[in-house]
């Protein structure tokens, strides 16, 4: 499994942290799709580059950091088939995978302190989605006619 992993210049540090310890202590692969610096970016333009990866090729999972994870998120959710969740904490982390199936985990880089964000990817990508009516109800997020 290839994690894909962006951030703008406020997420930039978080990211990098986030990066070593997916590779290191994980041992999984990552694509890191930018910013390359913390000079100052726009988060619009990383958020579209993961989401329209994800939303092609919907075995991709990845992780985006900004500020506070809220416009990320916004511009992740406009992709069909993405589904990014804002977590601040491991109950919102688990729960958007077990029941909602995301497949994008969303931060703050100003609000999630470092070792709380290892131990959210840690669980987002353990967590599996459960299924059952939560499927369902997943379904009907693309499928709205």
């Amino acid at each position: 499994m290839i994690i894909l992993i962006g951030s703008d210049h406020a997420g930039f540090e978080l990211k990098e942290k986030c990066k070593r310890y997916i590779e290191d202590v994980l041992n999984k692969d990552v694509k890191d799709i930018g910013v390359y610096s913390d000079d100052s970016s726009d988060y619009p333009d990383i958020a579209h580059k993961l989401a329209e990866d994800i939303s092609k090729d919907r075995s991709k999972v990845g992780i985006l950091i900004c500020g506070t994870g809220i416009g990320m998120s916004i511009v992740a959710n406009r992709y069909k088939g993405v589904r990014a969740a804002l977590c601040h904490d491991l109950y919102t982390t688990k729960y958007s995978r077990l029941h909602n199936n995301a497949n994008i985990l969303v931060m703050g880089g100003r609000v999630v302190g470092d070792g709380l964000a290892l131990e959210m990817i840690k669980l987002f990508l353990e967590t599996p989605f459960e299924g059952g009516r939560h499927k369902r109800r997943v379904e009907k997020i693309d499928n709205r006619e």
